[in-house]
């Protein structure tokens, strides 16, 4: 058994029943000309998340979850309500990395910095969840998985329903805060803010430095 130092108070756990969960680091979403710099956000902030709970994850041999948010090409898993949405920037139509959150195209993919390896499942997800329509629950039932250490963008959308569902399924959710980022900085404080609320209602928060500690 391990002990990660977080808030609102520390989480006993097994190694060997954890999982690094990196939710949507994707170019669409962080780099310029993406889908989030689109819609008239600051992609710097994402692109601070810090890899290195990644670089630890996979030293210990840790399984490490990619999650890619996008629809088929032929859209017919987009419900029509979220076609609508974005204004002029609206999913599946073309920009300079390919057709917006569609499989399949440049910016639907993963940034290098957190490029996928050899054995770490990626899950491609319809919506904002990562358990919603995917076999990411299987995949961490088999493995016997309870505490998922989570990574990811953005905080406040698909990091927070991906903890949320997980809390639901009876999951220990450690957020490392460093390793999460939002567009807009309020957000991001309030949303770390939610999860460890009322003695941890959907979560617990730490950071990469002590999620290193305990898994070196």
């Amino acid at each position: 058994m391990a002990n990660i130092a977080a808030e609102p108070f520390d989480l006993p756990f097994d190694t060997a029943t954890t999982a690094l969960l990196i939710i949507d680091m994707q170019r669409d979403f962080i780099l310029p000309g993406g889908f989030g710099e689109a819609l008239g956000n600051d992609t710097s902030l994402p692109f601070a998340v810090h890899p290195m709970a990644l670089t630890a994850a996979r030293a210990a041999g840790t399984l490490v979850i990619h999650t890619r948010k996008g629809h088929r090409p032929d859209l017919t898993d987009c419900p029509p309500a979220k076609l609508s949405r974005g204004g002029k920037v609206l999913i599946g139509t073309d920009g300079p990395m390919g057709r917006i959150l569609v499989r399949g195209e440049k910016g639907h993919d993963i940034i290098e910095e957190f490029y996928p390896i050899p054995g770490e499942p990626v899950i491609d997800k319809p919506g904002k969840g990562s358990f919603h329509a995917t076999d990411l629950h299987q995949i961490l039932m088999d493995r016997g998985i309870r505490s998922p250490m989570v990574c990811g963008v953005t905080l406040e959308v698909c990091v927070h329903t991906a903890v949320r569902e997980a809390n639901g399924l009876g999951y220990e959710c450690v957020v490392l805060s460093d390793c999460v980022a939002s567009y807009v900085p309020e957000f991001q404080r309030v949303g770390l803010e939610i999860i460890k609320a009322l003695g941890g209602i959907f979560g617990w928060v730490s950071d990469a430095d002590r999620f290193v500690a305990v898994m070196g």
